[in-house]
């Protein structure tokens, strides 16, 4: 990666004798949105700590801009974090928590308040100024976490799940937000989340994990439309994952019917893992596509129907503008194309679970 501004290099961590990060690598290139994605405990906020200096690696090393910077303590590092829990000073007003950090640098009166001007018109508060924190809502006081973060002027964002505690709409309004600011101050941002959605919206790269193992690392495109296992496959949206025969280059065996597809290099009558995401599926009528089964449950969800056919004794799930009736007997056809063929795990590295 060229212009990588922030490195972990084998990275290992452990708390109570349990390995939450073993010889983690990890490189960020400068002004990227790179969001770390996963389910609790799979080491991603230690991660940001270890970055952030709060917490000590076991071996590794963190670079910046290709210095050594493992044990330097937080305030010695160009980066700030914003956490879920905001930390604000209750007994300071907006304008006192984003001047804080100045004031310790000893910065002048008068660029203390040119920067919180900018910072509030940046985080859409302005006016705010003398206001009392306790009296802002969720969204108003992480904006305020956000401005006394950049203020400072880090050169790294790191952003520890900063949204799990908004409601759905607000939480919607400051992701639009956290991009036109990233866009607007042209730092690094870091973001945590175990939300798909929020890292597909948000993010230049994404960054799986499970059990502090990088499962994929691409684009939001790439990480939905070619998971690399069964585990980004289920975690990154809906999925059906079935397990199938690779009959042969481009020909692959699901419950014992012959699908073309599109993949290469898995071998002659290999056991693979066969990913079809739900609206990739179309229902046609029986006899007229590769599968018949019988529809067993219709769910509305506003913008289609959830569909669950049950082919044998494997439930598929459909998403489709078009409902079918409960009872009907139905086929089932898709495009070479949204065939996507994975390994099997070969190692307990690579075994995850699909309910994890």
């Amino acid at each position: 990666m060229s212009d990588v501004i922030l490195q972990m290099e084998h990275i290992d961590k452990s708390f109570d004798g349990k390995k939450i990060l073993k010889d983690f690598n990890l490189e960020i290139g400068r002004n990227e949105f790179v969001t770390l994605l996963g389910p609790s405990g799979c080491g991603k906020s230690t991660i940001l700590r270890i970055i952030g200096g709060f917490v000590n690696p076991d071996s590794g090393r963190v670079l910046f801009e290709g210095k050594d910077i493992t044990h330097l303590p937080p305030e010695k590092r160009n980066v700030n974090t914003v956490f879920q829990k905001y930390s604000l000073f209750p007994h300071m007003n907006v304008a006192e928590n984003i001047a804080f950090g100045l004031k310790l640098k000893k910065k002048s009166s008068a660029y203390i308040r040119d920067k919180i001007e900018y910072a509030l018109k940046l985080v859409n508060l302005e006016g705010y100024e003398s206001r009392d924190t306790t009296s802002l809502s969720g969204g108003q006081q992480q904006r305020v976490a956000i401005a006394r973060a950049i203020v400072n002027e880090p050169q790294v964002l790191l952003l520890d799940e900063p949204l799990g505690a908004l409601d759905l709409k607000l939480r919607h309004e400051m992701q639009r937000e956290l991009i036109k600011i990233k866009k607007e101050v042209g730092i690094t941002f870091l973001y945590v989340t175990h939300d798909q959605e929020e890292a597909l919206m948000m993010s230049d790269r994404i960054i799986v994990m499970n059990k502090g193992i990088i499962q994929q690392a691409g684009n939001s495109k790439d990480i939905y439309d070619e998971p690399q296992n069964a585990f980004v496959a289920d975690f990154i949206g809906e999925s059906n994952i079935i397990d199938g025969i690779m009959v042969r280059d481009c020909l692959v065996s699901i419950q014992g019917v012959s699908f073309q597809c599109v993949d290469t290099g898995f071998g002659i009558n290999k056991p693979v893992d066969v990913v079809i995401r739900p609206e990739d599926l179309e229902i046609v009528e029986k006899g007229k596509g590769y599968l018949d089964g019988q529809v067993i449950s219709v769910i509305f969800k506003g913008a289609y129907y959830e569909i669950k056919v049950k082919v044998n004794d494997y439930e598929w799930m459909i998403q489709s503008v078009n409902p079918a009736p409960v009872g009907d007997i139905v086929g089932l056809t898709i495009l070479p194309d949204n065939i996507q063929i994975m390994h099997k795990p070969v190692s307990d590295d690579e075994e995850v679970s699909r309910d994890e």
